[in-house]
């Protein structure tokens, strides 16, 4: 069973199972207890109920330990690092990343979900990969640092950070989240005539980025022994890196 929640934070409206103990809206993180009345069941085959407040209890700092609360567990969204990679005075770390995720959200063609995917992105690379907050940039809507909005110009200045100075064993990620469209090619490089593109928030006064940008930025500067992976969740992105080989199951 399922019912109707808005979010108090976002005002994002969505549904949540009514057994479900901590719900997390999709579109801002915010954590928000489920206060919705069960009908409690007597244990049976032993007494079960004096472990329940400590299982709870359990998931809950997990849970806010992993979302990094600002205030009360429970009670607020993930807390934007106060410095970020463009603060970074000394050696960039061997691995660096930059995660950005565009809603679009003061447009019709908005998205839903992109900037959570960022932080699905930014919560696998520190876990299980050890990268750190502080050789991170994440470009959002919601940054409270201008320099990280995903404007065409942040997004450009992001790219030629992540490949500054890059030397052998280093390891980069680009993860972008948004629209990707396509124009023709002016230069007559691409075999299907068209130049591949992502889609900036400020797109429309500014302008696309287009593929034979990227590769000049962070693919053509790379340095033997230097990795680089980039996902790319958009449409026409299969060749957005524009890149001399590429790979075709249907060959």
């Amino acid at each position: 069973m399922e019912i109707k929640i808005i979010c108090h934070r976002c005002k994002q409206k969505f549904s949540a199972s009514t057994t479900t103990e901590i719900i997390i809206c999709p579109q801002c993180r915010t954590v928000i207890p489920n206060r919705t009345p069960r009908k409690q069941s007597p244990p049976s085959g032993g007494d079960y109920g004096s472990s329940i407040p400590s299982l709870i209890g359990t998931l809950l700092k997990k849970l806010c330990h992993a979302l990094k609360p600002a205030t009360a567990p429970g009670l607020s969204s993930f807390v934007y690092p106060k410095s970020c990679g463009l603060d970074n005075v000394g050696a960039l770390g061997n691995k660096r990343a930059v995660l950005c995720g565009v809603s679009y959200k003061k447009w019709k063609y908005k998205l839903k979900g992109t900037i959570n995917d960022v932080f699905n992105m930014r919560d696998l690379l520190i876990r299980y990969y050890e990268y750190r907050d502080e050789n991170m940039l994440i470009l959002t809507e919601e940054q409270p640092d201008a320099r990280l909005i995903p404007t065409k110009a942040n997004i450009e200045s992001s790219l030629k950070w992540l490949v500054k100075d890059c030397r052998s064993g280093d390891s980069l990620v680009f993860y972008y989240s948004g629209h990707g469209l396509r124009q023709p090619d002016f230069e007559d490089d691409e075999i299907d005539g068209f130049d591949e593109t992502i889609c900036p928030v400020d797109f429309l006064k500014e302008g696309m980025i287009v593929d034979n940008d990227i590769y000049a930025t962070i693919v053509r500067p790379l340095t033997e022994g230097v990795r680089l992976h980039a996902i790319v969740d958009a449409c026409h992105s299969g060749t957005i890196l524009d890149l001399e080989h590429y790979y075709d199951n249907n060959e």
